[in-house]
């Protein structure tokens, strides 16, 4: 799909020969489809940041990219760390995309499948604190997103997680005597 994006910003589909909005654009694009955007006038390839563009006004994209470690990528500046971002975060997200169809198709078998992504997430948080630029939340964000996720993990799961918090709890008094 050819989009041309005009000096107003107004976004032109060339395919339904209609004006569309961002959104317009980003759910065509969740559905499948290719897109280029074109500068309407000298021709030039916008579709890279149109498409950041998408990305940082969707919600929760604040939590993608925190304010500092923009600041930290602006201050650098060089086309080299631009070439490492782009080609680390393409891996990166390859390998979660393909770890997570993986879970899901086992999902269904094993209620423990999910938890490689909780560890993931606790790991993530922990190499987070030792990161300069990155912005860390404050513990009652990580206590919430604790407990979401164990209100939404198989039943099994959730009472194996109090058996070993009460297993927890049993050797620390233990320990005290």
């Amino acid at each position: 799909m050819l989009v041309k994006r005009y000096s107003n910003r107004r976004l032109y589909d060339t395919k339904d020969s209609r004006y569309i909005t961002l959104a317009d654009l980003a759910a065509k694009i969740r559905e499948g489809e290719d897109a280029q955007v074109l500068d309407a006038k000298t021709g030039d390839d916008l579709t890279q940041a149109t498409l950041t563009q998408i990305i940082m006004e969707s919600r929760g994209a604040a939590k993608l990219l925190p304010v500092s470690l923009l600041v930290q990528l602006i201050r650098l500046g060089d086309a080299s760390l631009a070439e490492f971002m782009g080609r680390y975060m393409s891996v990166a997200l390859a390998l979660y995309l393909q770890a997570k169809r993986g879970a899901s198709v086992v999902s269904t078998y094993n209620p423990f499948a999910s938890v490689p992504f909780d560890a993931i997430s606790a790991f993530a948080r922990m190499f987070a604190s030792s990161v300069p630029f990155v912005e860390h939340p404050p513990p009652a964000v990580v206590a919430e997103e604790a407990e979401l996720a164990t209100s939404q993990v198989h039943p099994d799961v959730a009472e194996l997680r109090r058996e070993v918090e009460e297993l927890r709890k049993e050797i620390q008094t233990k320990r005290k005597r």
